[in-house]
């Protein structure tokens, strides 16, 4: 079956009525509602805080996949194809920052501590190649990295790479809004092999619920494969409200009738093989890579970013987060920061010239290992400028420390 998968949308730019300005740092890690929040695509004059107002990109679209020939995903149900950010006349940019077009995105959401989020989206977002990753990679460099209200600029007390998994959260919630299998299913619409539907017939049952009407896509002429539901945004994407609307530039491209809906049949793809680079190597990585190359480490708190590790060894939860380097030995690995080697020094994790041998670390995924288990601990949580250290004996909070490339 010919795939919209591979299809690459030609970027195009248009110019419209709204005034950017460098984003104010008014959310945080869950960004509080936007005071007197605008909707976009409904203003009449220029908005100037783009962090509480989707611009350009000012109509979202939740985009969902019926692959039936290679199969993907449960057979009662479609699956997710993306979020995308559409100007308010059917154009969109496209790769909007290539310094944040982050790979390996399973190890930056599994850093968050969103492991059911991530368990979702190995059922319901699913590649028809097999390689879901890379195509989760493909939907947040392309459309992810376009959404205004999403740019580190607008997170108080940013995390590194946090932008990501407010993306896939967000576009996974509004998935479970939409069922699209039910909603067809209560009209009569069924997959099966020899009949055939009306556009208009189909477009209603997916009417119905929202009041307003999708996109339909089908391919090889006939085949229903694809639905757009459109929304405007009150507010930011991670906190804002989503209002439906009808669609302001996309028409339906399925036939007026005698349109498909198969049946999901065949065997699912199965997964890429993957490489290990070799102990000893210096590999190159790419970003989300865990323990290998350049990167930072996050603290994580009962399941929630808690700011980052420092080049001292010390945890705090303001500010830039340090750099370190992984480097492969023997069966683990060493860390580097700007102060120096890494160990465990007296019981807590240190960098610098009291290091006089680097630690050899393991790690369990994404998370650094403190010797059988992967819960480090604090004496408190920090606050603002405060750096509190990590040690390895139990104390008042336990943390789990992952990697987030670079």
């Amino acid at each position: 079956m010919p795939s919209l998968h591979a299809t690459l949308r030609s970027a195009s730019k248009y110019a419209l009525p709204f005034l950017f300005t460098s984003p104010s740092t008014i959310l945080a890690g869950s960004p509080p509602t936007c005071s007197n929040p605008q909707t976009s695509c409904m203003n009449t004059t220029a908005v100037a805080d783009t962090c509480c107002f989707n611009a350009p990109g000012g109509q979202l679209l939740q985009t969902q996949f019926w692959d039936y020939s290679p199969p993907t995903g449960p057979s009662n149900s479609w699956t997710i194809h993306g979020l995308w950010p559409d100007h308010c006349d059917g154009t969109y940019d496209a790769n909007c920052d290539a310094s944040r077009a982050y790979t390996n995105i399973s190890a930056i959401i599994s850093a968050a501590g969103a492991t059911d989020l991530l368990s979702y989206m190995n059922t319901y977002w699913k590649d028809y190649q097999g390689n879901d990753e890379s195509f989760w990679e493909h939907e947040w460099g392309k459309h992810g990295t376009c959404i205004s209200t999403l740019e580190p600029g607008c997170y108080t007390d940013y995390v590194p790479q946090q932008e990501v998994v407010d993306f896939f959260q967000k576009t996974v919630d509004l998935f479970k809004t939409l069922p699209s299998y039910t909603w067809l299913s209560d009209a009569g619409i069924t997959p099966d092999s020899s009949k055939t539907y009306t556009s208009d017939a189909i477009l209603a049952a997916l009417k119905a619920p929202r009041g307003v009407t999708p996109v339909i896509q089908c391919a090889n002429t006939n085949e229903l494969d694809e639905i757009w539901y459109f929304y405007d945004v009150k507010g930011s994407v991670q906190t804002g409200t989503f209002i439906p609307t009808d669609p302001d530039g996309s028409k339906s491209d399925c036939p007026a009738t005698g349109v498909k809906y198969l049946p999901k049949s065949g065997t699912p793809p199965s997964p890429p093989s993957t490489t290990t680079t070799p102990s000893g190597s210096d590999p190159t990585t790419s970003p989300g890579t865990p323990f290998s190359g350049k990167g930072t480490l996050q603290v994580t708190t009962s399941s929630k970013p808690t700011g980052c590790i420092i080049s001292a060894g010390t945890w705090y939860t303001t500010g830039t987060c340090a750099t370190f380097t992984a480097a492969a030995s023997g069966s683990g690995f060493t860390l580097t920061s700007s102060k120096g080697k890494c160990g465990v020094v007296s019981g807590k994790f240190t960098c610098g010239t009291s290091v006089s041998t680097a630690t050899v670390f393991s790690a369990s995924g994404s998370a650094l290992v403190n010797g059988a288990g992967t819960t480090w601990y604090a004496s408190a949580v920090p606050s603002g400028s405060t750096q509190v250290g990590v040690e390895t004996a139990s104390d008042a909070t336990g943390l789990v420390i992952s990697w987030a490339g670079s």
